[in-house]
């Protein structure tokens, strides 16, 4: 099925490409436009030293400065958010997205790749972030598991299909 909107941004910060992967498959069923956040300075390709900064940015609650712009946020109904869960939360990039953009109005709609985390406690942040926003509970697949979420993903997007319009 694809879904009929025009209105759908899906938004995605990925590090190692589990996170792309699962949000390139969200919009291939659900359309509308994609964006991947990216940092102005990119972050390490080292785990080690990837995991050493996340955990100081969440210590410090940094925010580090997006490359990207959304200069049509208004038009947009549904937003999903992308990002692997670091310290149990968004990376401090995806933090500095939504408090960028406010989404005051929206449907917002989080998804997470893990390694055995799930979601954490970004839910919670995300509606922290959101008050205005009708966060929509997320769906968190196992970034090894990435490749072959397909049908999770349909899965959870057709549990959602309350707010999207389907085609046949």
């Amino acid at each position: 099925m694809k879904v009929k909107t025009t209105n759908i941004l899906v938004a995605y910060f990925s590090h190692s490409g589990n996170t792309r992967k699962v949000a390139n498959q969200i919009h291939e069923r659900v359309g509308g436009d994609i964006l991947e956040i990216v940092t102005v300075d990119p972050y390490p390709r080292d785990y080690d030293m990837v995991v050493e900064q996340a955990e100081l940015e969440k210590k410090n609650n940094s925010r580090p400065e997006l490359a990207i712009e959304v200069e049509n946020i208004d038009s947009y109904d549904v937003v999903f958010i992308g990002y692997p869960n670091w310290w149990a939360t968004m990376p401090m990039a995806v933090f500095n997205f939504v408090e960028s953009y406010k989404l005051s109005d929206k449907t917002v709609v989080p998804f997470c790749t893990h390694e055995g985390s799930g979601l954490g406690v970004s839910m919670r942040d995300l509606k922290k972030l959101c008050p205005d926003s009708r966060v929509i509970d997320g769906l968190a697949i196992r970034g090894r598991n990435a490749d072959r979420a397909k049908n999770d993903v349909s899965e959870w997007l057709n549990k959602l299909g309350c707010f999207i319009t389907y085609l046949s």
